[in-house]
């Protein structure tokens, strides 16, 4: 046990009612007051913005990231604890992970009822990070994702739920530890690459987008993505990672103009993988598209972001996404 920092940014386990919907506007203080703390542990809050996560910018999830470090520069803190909007908290978590380089754990919360509510899960939520980022068991894990009594890796961890408590999974993987009875048990080590370089603070914001494949697909909105300036694309495929040869060869012209391209797939679980031909993942690998593994559309496209900020050339960028999904390459730029 020990001293652990809560960085608050908002959500619905800092919504109060407004009228005609909920909207963030309580501080870190306020959603602290309704957690149980526990024994031995010691709690500093860092007001940091407070907001819907649907509303985040990379602009903001750098700020976060900036934030983490800052936090984790005294050595006397054993921890941090996110409180997070549930909308993008996969994306925010992973964004972190992925250039998180400290042994000791960020662990993200959030709600999925509101502060006030008179049976919300928010107050267990906290505790249960709390007690997850002042255990010593979970260091070296990276950045976890705490929901409904789970610890979750970021990585692969998505929202699964809209509206239940049990909001967050990984829908290929298994959670690495549970809280129980007042204790995190550990079940297993999650893998992680080497984290990426801090972004600097002039850095240049990339547009990375998602575009999705269906029935009927051409790649009108693929190359209006391109067309929009997006240094990055996320392409959200069939199956195990296939489209069309259509799309294929407009993911080829878009790699041959430095446009970094990952393959994803709409389906919950479940790796992308070169089985097919006639527009599918084997062609999408040939044109040079990455393929993303497990990870699901939102973490694809941060991954993609976070390679566009780790780099300033084509090459060395899609070395960075290639490390960023787990497959060959280093994270140097």
């Amino acid at each position: 046990m020990g001293q652990v920092v809560v960085i608050s940014t908002g959500g619905t386990i800092a919504s109060r009612w407004q009228g005609s919907g909920f909207a963030a506007d309580a501080r870190g203080g306020d959603v602290l007051a309704t957690a149980a703390v526990p024994e031995g542990v010691t709690v500093r809050v860092v007001d940091l913005m407070s907001v819907n996560s649907a509303r985040l910018t990379t602009r903001d999830q750098l700020a976060l990231l900036r934030a983490v470090h800052e936090v984790l520069a005294d050595p006397d803190v054993d921890g941090v604890v996110v409180t997070h909007g549930t909308d993008t908290l996969e994306e925010s978590a992973f964004f972190l992970d992925l250039h998180h380089d400290d042994p000791r754990p960020v662990v993200l919360t959030g709600a999925q009822r509101p502060l006030e509510a008179p049976d919300g899960d928010g107050p267990r939520n906290l505790h249960d990070a709390l007690l997850t980022a002042a255990t010593e068991a979970v260091r070296g894990m990276g950045v976890l994702v705490v929901f409904a009594g789970q610890v979750h890796a970021a990585r692969g961890t998505i929202k699964v739920q809209t509206l239940a408590a049990d909001a967050f999974a990984d829908p290929s993987g298994s959670p690495v530890a549970e809280v129980k009875d007042g204790r995190v048990l550990v079940l297993r080590q999650p893998e992680r690459p080497g984290p990426l370089p801090v972004p600097p603070a002039d850095v240049v914001l990339p547009r990375v987008d998602i575009v999705t494949h269906h029935c009927d697909a051409d790649p009108l909105l693929f190359n209006a993505a391109v067309g929009a300036g997006a240094q990055g694309i996320a392409l959200v495929a069939t199956g195990a990672g296939n489209a069309t040869p259509e799309v294929v060869a407009a993911v080829e012209a878009a790699i041959a103009r430095g446009v970094l391209v990952a393959v994803t797939t709409r389906v919950p679980a479940g790796p992308v993988a070169e089985i097919y031909t006639h527009g599918g993942a084997v062609d999408l690998a040939a044109a040079g598209a990455v393929l993303t593994g497990t990870l699901r559309a939102g973490q694809a496209r941060i991954a993609v972001l976070a390679a566009a900020l780790a780099s300033g050339d084509p090459a060395g960028r899609a070395r960075a996404l290639r490390h960023a999904v787990g497959g060959a390459g280093t994270a140097e730029a």
